[in-house]
């Protein structure tokens, strides 16, 4: 089929096409992050010893890898305690935050009653509570569970409460008037767009719930990866200090891809706005 063309008119790009990126472009973003690493890696292991840095004041990645390698039972066995408080904290913060986030969806006089309640609590810093929790509730488990629970909770409760919120009113009306329950309303409609906000606001909570047990750790403990940095520190072992530091991050890493990859599997993903 010939194309007509007219003096007066001139052709328009076809709006709705997209253009693919050339392969080196999606490689690099994909590997962004790895190669932003392992540069500041190398950095880092060539600038100690050219600026003369010993290993007590900064040891080399090299040095922290090795150690880690090393100690690595010691480390692994402190990252069990601490992989469980986290996890459990967490857990708490899900089971408890997002029925607690669905009442205040669902009910004006509890949300009125309740969240500047939340507020309030979220801006007592939560070192501050960590004493008062040993002395509650003694130096066991608790206390740590209770810090990763109470730094982990709020974003669950708002993540969701948001996600709830932003659906269009006019969708959830026209369920209804095809007949749909408010049961089928949230199961079909509600929570499907939802749990991106949602999923948000745990990968956010996970990592809060690894600062929540190591504070508990620093305050009151005598396992897990904050005790073991404090022996660290107290026997001036500032590779193993490191080694444990890397350990925690690693930690909050994981636990935030796991999220991520559940995410991927149950929730479907928005397209950028880019």
């Amino acid at each position: 089929m010939t194309e007509l063309k007219h003096p007066g008119i001139v052709a328009m790009p076809n709006v709705g096409s997209t253009k693919k990126k050339p392969p080196r472009v999606n490689l690099l973003e994909r590997y962004a992050s790895l190669l932003l690493a392992v540069a500041i890696l190398v950095i880092w292991q060539i600038a100690v010893p050219l600026s003369g840095l010993s290993e007590f004041v900064l040891p080399t990645p090299l040095a922290i890898a090795k150690r880690m390698v090393t100690d690595f039972n010691l480390l692994a066995a402190h990252s069990y305690i601490t992989l469980l408080e986290v996890l459990a904290g967490f857990f708490a913060g899900v089971i408890i935050g997002i029925p607690l986030a669905l009442a205040i969806f669902y009910s004006k006089v509890f949300e009125r009653a309740v969240y500047p309640l939340l507020v309030a609590l979220q801006t007592v810093p939560k070192i501050a509570l960590a004493p008062l929790l040993v002395l509650y509730l003694g130096y066991g488990w608790a206390p740590k569970i209770s810090l990763a629970f109470l730094i982990s909770f709020f974003p669950i409760v708002i993540s969701t409460v948001v996600g709830l919120q932003s659906l269009d009113k006019a969708l959830v009306n026209m369920v209804r008037s095809m007949g749909a329950s408010e049961l089928q309303t949230f199961f079909k409609v509600r929570l499907p767009a939802a749990l991106p906000s949602i999923f948000g606001g745990l990968k956010v909570a996970i990592s809060l719930a690894v600062i929540g047990a190591i504070i508990g750790e620093y305050i009151a403990a005598e396992r897990g990866l904050g005790y073991l940095q404090l022996q660290a520190n107290s026997q001036f072992d500032t590779t193993l200090n490191f080694a444990t530091v890397v350990t925690i991050s690693l930690i909050g890493v994981l636990l935030y891809f796991v999220l991520s990859l559940v995410e991927s599997k149950v929730s479907y993903q928005r397209e950028s706005a880019k």
